[in-house]
């Protein structure tokens, strides 16, 4: 099992960065790609990075050039910077890893607001 367990939430003005952070536990040699979805009120949940194994990383286009996912191996640990944050970027924000071996876990969550 892996448990993930994510900060670095809260609010901020738009224009303004945070960074969010997911710590993992458990069977860290297990994890495949790790992931960063955001939901946002009413609407579906959406991928918004992803890092593999290798290094390889992509962005939904809407943050593309705002949002740097990475991660700290001797950690354990996986980030997400944010920087020129707009309202539409207010939602919650999990993070979820996939296993090699098939499965997946997700963080329960952390809100961001960006206020105008």
């Amino acid at each position: 099992q892996v448990q993930l367990v994510e900060s670095g939430g809260g609010l901020v003005q738009a224009g303004g960065s945070l960074r969010l952070s997911c710590a993992a536990s458990g069977s860290i040699a297990s994890i495949n790609a790790m992931y960063w979805w955001r939901q946002a009120p009413g609407k579906k949940r959406e991928i918004v990075s992803i890092i593999t194994p290798d290094g390889t990383t992509n962005y939904l286009e809407a943050v593309q050039g705002r949002f740097t996912i990475s991660r700290d191996s001797a950690k354990n640990t996986f980030y997400l910077q944010m920087n020129s944050l707009k309202p539409e970027d207010t939602a919650v924000y999990y993070c979820n890893v996939l296993l090699y071996v098939g499965g997946e876990y997700w963080g329960k969550g952390t809100q961001v607001t960006v206020s105008s």
